[in-house]
C-alpha cells in the first residue's frame, strides 16, 4: 500500500519573492526545487505550509475544500514566523492553476488530491538565526490520497495522554510550521514503540490540547467539548467545520479547557466518544486512552454513532451528495 502523501504530480506551481517583490508564478517540474546549502529554512526552520483537499464530485467536477480558509491561516503563519507576506490572490491563482492542471487525476470519493502550500525562506545567510529571510519561494504540489489511517474510519485509536511534555512551544502553536511537528516526533515514536499507541495526545499541566498531528473533540451524549482556540494549538480548519456541523445537528459545543481529569471520568460513561480530525484525519475515532500505565476504554471502545455522523456529514459536503449551505466549495 502506498503510504498516504507519498505520490506527487510531476508538477506545482512555483514563485520567488526577490527582497521586493513577488515574480510571477508558473508551474515547473515537482523536482526542480533549488536552495543554497545555507538557506534560511535549512538552518532556523523558517517554513510554513497547509494542508487541503480537492474533491472529485458525482457530475465529474472537482471542487477545493475551505481554500480561503486555508490561505488566511497561510498568511498568518507567514506573519508569525516573520516570512516576507504572501499575496493571498497569487497563492489562490496558484491553487487553482495546479489543481485544475491535475484535476482528471482526482480520485473518486473518499479519495481526494491533497494540496500543499509550501512558503520557505530561501536567502543564503548562516548568521541571521535572530533575523528573518529576506528573500523566499512559495510553490503548491498536489498529492492523490485515501484514507490517512490504516483501517480508517472503522478502527479505533490509541492515544497516549502525555502530561509532562507538549507538541511545540506555547506561543508556536497556531503557526502550521514543520517545527512543530519535528518537536513532536519523538515522544510520537517512542510512545508507539513502547506502548503501541497511535498517537500521543499532549495535555501539559493536565491540559488537553491535540496530538501531533490533529485535534481532539470529546463527546458525550449531546456535548461536544474541545480545547478553546488559544496561541498554544492549531486553529484547524476541519475543527471549525465540524462544530460549525455539529451545532447545525443540534449539538451542544463547548469550547473550553478540559483537564485529564474531567476526560477520563467523561470516557467511562456509556455512549461518550473521543475523536481526532484534521483534514488527513478527516473525523478518525479514538477507542482507547492509556493514562500512567493505564488503559481507559472510551464508552464501548468502538467508534461511536455521532462521530460516524459528524464524519459523514462533513464528508457529504466535501463529496457533492449534500448542499453546501456555508459556502465551502469552490469550483475549478
Amino acid at each position: 500500500m502506498t503510504a498516504f502523501g507519498s505520490v506527487f504530480m510531476p508538477e506545482m506551481a512555483l514563485t520567488e519573492f526577490d527582497g521586493e517583490k513577488w515574480g510571477d508564478h508558473k508551474l515547473v517540474p515537482s523536482d526542480s526545487l533549488t536552495l543554497h546549502p545555507g538557506a534560511h529554512v535549512l538552518h532556523y526552520a523558517s517554513t510554513c505550509f497547509e494542508g487541503l483537499k480537492a474533491f472529485r464530485h458525482p457530475d465529474g467536477s472537482v471542487k477545493i475544500f475551505r481554500m480561503d480558509d486555508n490561505i488566511a491561516r497561510f498568511a498568518q503563519s507567514t506573519e508569525l514566523l516573520a516570512l516576507p507576506a504572501i499575496d493571498p490572490a497569487q497563492t489562490r491563482d496558484m491553487i487553482l492553476q495546479v489543481v485544475e492542471r491535475f484535476a482528471s487525476q482526482a480520485p473518486e470519493a473518499p479519495g481526494s488530491l491533497y494540496i500543499r502550500p509550501t512558503h520557505i525562506g530561501t536567502e543564503p545567510a548562516i548568521g541571521k538565526a535572530a533575523a528573518p529571510s529576506l528573500t523566499s519561494c512559495q510553490y503548491v504540489l498536489v498529492s492523490p490520497v485515501g484514507d490517512y489511517f490504516a483501517g480508517g474510519s472503522d478502527t479505533t485509536l490509541r492515544l497516549l495522554l502525555e502530561e509532562n511534555g507538549m507538541r511545540c512551544a506555547p506561543h508556536m502553536g497556531r503557526i502550521k510550521s514543520g517545527g512543530n511537528y519535528a518537536s513532536a516526533l519523538q515522544p510520537i515514536m517512542k510512545a508507539k514503540r513502547d506502548l503501541k499507541v497511535d498517537q500521543v495526545l499532549f495535555c501539559p499541566n493536565g491540559d488537553v490540547q491535540e496530538t501531533g498531528a490533529a485535534n481532539f473533540l470529546l463527546i458525550d451524549g449531546n456535548t461536544l467539548i474541545t480545547k478553546a482556540l488559544d496561541d498554544s494549538f492549531l486553529h484547524g480548519i476541519t475543527r471549525n467545520s465540524l462544530l460549525t456541523i455539529a451545532r447545525d445537528m443540534g449539538l451542544n459545543v463547548e469550547e473550553r479547557d478540559l483537564s485529564v481529569t474531567e476526560l477520563l471520568e467523561r470516557s467511562r460513561k456509556p455512549g461518550c466518544e473521543a475523536a481526532l480530525s484534521g483534514t488527513a484525519a478527516v473525523l478518525t475515532p479514538v477507542g482507547t486512552l492509556l493514562h500512567n500505565g493505564t488503559e481507559y476504554q472510551v464508552g464501548d471502545g468502538q467508534a461511536g454513532t455521532t462521530t460516524a455522523k459528524l464524519r459523514q456529514a462533513l464528508n457529504h459536503i466535501q463529496w457533492g451528495l449534500a448542499e453546501d449551505t456555508h459556502g465551502w466549495l469552490t469550483s475549478i
